[in-house]
């Protein structure tokens, strides 16, 4: 369905939905040996997954009201690992700030959300790399190439294998002379589109691999009537290289917002 949530943007609001269908479409058993939940609270959610690394997966996301933001923390609260809330502090509310001062919640970096309209015609697929639709005998290696690409534990791969096939996700595979080198992901639902789980093995990085998946992936968002993309990623740094950012940026992606990561205290 289309949001209906004014308050939250639809490139926030399609990236919550992503992770929310994630963990619907995560295998039970596998979620109970890792602790793997997610709790939905109006358009946004709280995930939880405690031995990953990243803070995609330990977060509150796609929440702006004090009264959402509270039951998401309470939720989160009681639950272990590196755990954030993520807000678009620029547009909050005073009463926002003033929850965010009390809870006495740790900054620690940002992100920025980038978002592009759908491209008026099929964009090509040029130079050695070529990205194709990941089948569903392609689940092994596409989890595989995620966990090793994003440093993440080999035991989390079922967690990524998972979305290949599934109903709203199109998974990618980017080849090098054939063989698998990098992954890429595409969420979509309502006419609007998250780009995830875009990393290359450490071998190959260099070659155009990210290139080839972001425009394979805004591909199928055409061919399947998106009007709106969004990802996001670290906010970049003077003078500290941002490959992820560049190549967004070349995509064709602009900034939407900057939204602000925030440490809960019993989490440092």
């Amino acid at each position: 369905m289309k949001n209906t949530n004014k308050r939250i943007p639809r490139e926030e609001w399609i990236e919550a939905k992503a992770f929310i269908d994630l963990a619907r479409i995560t295998p039970q058993p596998f979620k109970d040996s890792v602790d793997f939940t997610c709790m939905t609270v109006d358009d946004g959610c709280a995930i939880s997954l405690p031995q990953a690394p990243a803070i995609g997966l330990n977060r509150i996301v796609g929440l702006d009201d004090v009264s959402g933001l509270n039951a998401a923390f309470d939720w989160m609260k009681t639950k272990t690992g590196r755990r954030n809330v993520q807000i678009s502090e620029a547009s909050a509310s005073n009463d926002l700030r003033q929850w965010i001062a009390d809870k006495g919640l740790i900054e620690t970096g940002a992100w920025v959300k980038l978002v592009r309209s759908a491209p008026s015609a099929p964009l090509a697929i040029e130079g050695p790399v070529r990205a194709r639709l990941a089948a569903v005998d392609d689940a092994p290696i596409f989890g595989k190439i995620m966990c090793t690409g994003f440093g993440f534990p080999a035991e989390l791969e079922p967690l990524w294998s998972c979305l290949v096939g599934k109903e709203c996700w199109s998974c990618f595979i980017a080849e090098w002379e054939g063989t698998p080198i990098g992954t890429g992901a595409i969420f979509i639902q309502g006419g609007y589109a998250w780009l995830g789980g875009g990393t290359t093995l450490p071998d190959y990085r260099g070659r155009g691999a990210q290139k080839a998946l972001i425009n394979a992936r805004l591909n199928e968002g055409l061919a399947k009537g998106v009007s709106l993309f969004a990802v996001e990623t670290v906010q970049p740094q003077e003078g500290q290289p941002n490959s992820s950012f560049a190549n967004l940026t070349r995509a064709g992606f602009g900034l939407s917002y900057v939204r602000k990561n925030y440490l809960l205290p019993d989490a440092v």
